[in-house]
């Protein structure tokens, strides 16, 4: 008998304090033998399952007993931590409730795969969710998952959606960027503290076809000069909005202002 045969059986055996010490041992052979301890309950098995250092045998042989992952709680331990194997992740992330798939796409210990495949869900589902979820996921979702309710143009998720915090400049321009962008969407991010600050999104919001004329005679004082002639090409903005553009530009050669605006 090896010495860590007396330590495998006291893991198959142990109950109260004894079993909650067993769950921090270092040797992989003893957290696997304490799967088998019939007292071991799913407060217990979350808790092992917490520990950041946990061998990958453990997190492979959880997944392989489908007793254990009957119990939601256990699944989602598994699914979010950062040791458990790619497939192993790929499979449990198709069973997540929907805001647990939003906090595993933000989680900063997840694989980049596995966060984006938890992201892919999320959009897949977008369709069929009722608006309370999209409200909840607007205020705390992912940004492609922002960006795509963003684009929906829902008044109630606009008031939300916008000042979510993992919302990208890069997800704004791609809503903009859009043919058939609704109005509301333009108007809202026009009216944003933050994002109509954004020199990026002021250009996208000249060129949006939903953007207000007070708006973009607002912006053009803060367009550089070489931007506003890009802008003024045929075919960029609409033909009634041309002679805006071209006279700010003139406004700025003939007044001898050769300085361009300072970027935000």
């Amino acid at each position: 008998m090896t010495a860590a045969d007396p330590a495998r059986e006291q893991a198959r055996t142990a109950t109260g304090d004894e079993l909650a010490r067993v769950l921090h041992h270092h040797d992989t052979d003893v957290l696997l033998a304490v799967l088998d301890n019939p007292a071991l309950d799913e407060m217990q098995l979350c808790q092992l399952l917490d520990r950041k250092d946990l061998p990958v045998e453990v997190l492979e042989e959880v997944s392989r007993r489908k007793p254990l992952l009957r119990n939601y709680r256990v699944k989602r331990a598994l699914a979010f931590h950062p040791r458990t194997p790619r497939l192993i992740g790929v499979r449990l992330i198709r069973d997540l409730y929907l805001m647990d798939l939003a906090q595993l796409a933000l989680a900063a210990g997840a694989q980049p795969e596995i966060k984006r495949i938890a992201e892919d869900q999320l959009l897949a589902r977008l369709s069929q969710l009722p608006l309370g979820q999209k409200i909840a996921l607007a205020r705390r979702g992912p940004a492609r998952v922002a960006g795509a309710l963003l684009a929906e143009g829902h008044p109630q998720i606009l008031t939300v959606v916008l000042d979510n915090a993992w919302l990208t400049e890069a997800q704004i321009l791609k809503a903009l960027s859009r043919e058939t962008i609704s109005v509301n969407v333009t108007h809202a991010i026009a009216q944003h503290r933050r994002w109509s600050s954004a020199y990026n999104v002021r250009l996208a919001l000249i060129r949006a076809s939903g953007t207000t004329l007070a708006s973009m005679l607002a912006y053009l004082p803060e367009i550089t000069v070489s931007d506003l002639r890009d802008l003024s090409a045929p075919g960029v903005v609409p033909e009634s909005l041309r002679k805006y553009l071209e006279a700010e530009i003139r406004r700025r050669t003939e007044d001898g202002d050769n300085s361009e605006p300072r970027l935000s």
